[in-house]
């Protein structure tokens, strides 16, 4: 196996969309990151789960565990919004909150079993062409291709997530700072910070002058600390990449780069073949 890169950055999100927590360790399970996209939101005038691809205003909170989360149970979180009012996201001041943030009727849900399908399903409202939607979703112009969706998991033209979590589509999301550096080097108006891209992991690795790193590790094995993980499918880019957040700013030119000049995608997804502990300065080896 050849060494690659090093961790530099591990985050969780506790609530889809919202900001996250930056650890030094967590521990990688079966279904990812432990407390990762522990929670979402539902938005109670369609009756489905949605993010900040649909409700942006969500990237202006943030949220943390009140105590370490484990497999198999999802802790409470502190959600704070962005006049610092905090609530815990088991209360119904939490749902009040943030609908009045949203300008709309919200709840927030912890995920539920794999069983529960018709919480996760997918709604095709009335009157919208899916088309149009989907380019809304992605913050594609007219000119611009939308990605290439056969590499998703087939329920996800059904369901909002795959059933039992709230993750896109893969438990894990890794990002390169070569990467970044590539993009920087493309548009250095922009700023390309790593939280733009919500990684689990943030990889440090040589600069690349040519290609992205983590694009060649697709259909292979990473070896981080203790974990075992099998990279997936790269990660192709939505909307949310250009929305504010803390103190980032909105920046459509941010969106515009990768779609030009890195295929569409950032980082890449992964599942976990073998669970185990991942620190920031592990080794992360490729085999």
């Amino acid at each position: 196996m050849a060494v690659v890169g090093r961790v530099v950055g591990i985050w969780r999100h506790p609530v889809k969309s919202m900001r996250g927590e930056s650890l030094a360790s967590a521990e990688l399970h079966p279904d990812g990151l432990a407390g990762d996209r522990g929670w979402a939101v539902r938005d109670d005038v369609v009756g489905e789960i949605r993010g900040a691809k649909k409700l942006p205003d969500l990237l202006r909170c943030s949220a943390r565990y009140l105590e370490e989360p484990s497999a198999g149970r999802v802790a409470v979180a502190e959600i704070e919004l962005p006049d610092g009012t905090r609530a815990r996201s088991d209360s119904p001041e939490a749902a009040r909150l943030l609908s009045a943030l949203l300008g709309r009727a919200v709840s927030l849900w912890p995920r539920l079993p794999a069983e529960s399908r018709e919480h996760y399903r997918r709604v095709f409202e009335e009157g919208v062409d899916p088309m149009d939607d989907l380019r809304e979703i992605f913050g594609r112009l007219p000119d611009e291709p939308l990605p290439d969706l056969s590499i998703f998991p087939p329920e996800l033209f059904e369901l909002t997530s795959p059933a039992g979590t709230y993750f896109d589509a893969f438990p894990l999301h890794v990002l390169t700072t070569g990467h970044l550096d590539f993009l920087r080097r493309r548009a250095p108006g922009s700023s390309f910070d790593p939280v733009r891209f919500r990684p689990n992991l943030l990889v440090e690795t040589p600069v690349a002058p040519d290609a992205p790193p983590e694009l060649e590790w697709c259909g292979r094995e990473l070896h981080v600390g203790g974990a075992r993980l099998a990279v997936t499918v790269p990660c192709p880019r939505c909307v949310m990449t250009t929305l504010p957040q803390g103190d980032l700013p909105k920046d459509p030119a941010v969106l515009r780069t990768i779609v030009r000049d890195s295929g569409q995608n950032v980082g890449v997804y992964a599942t976990i073949e073998s669970p185990g502990p991942v620190s920031v300065g592990d080794a992360v080896e490729l085999a």
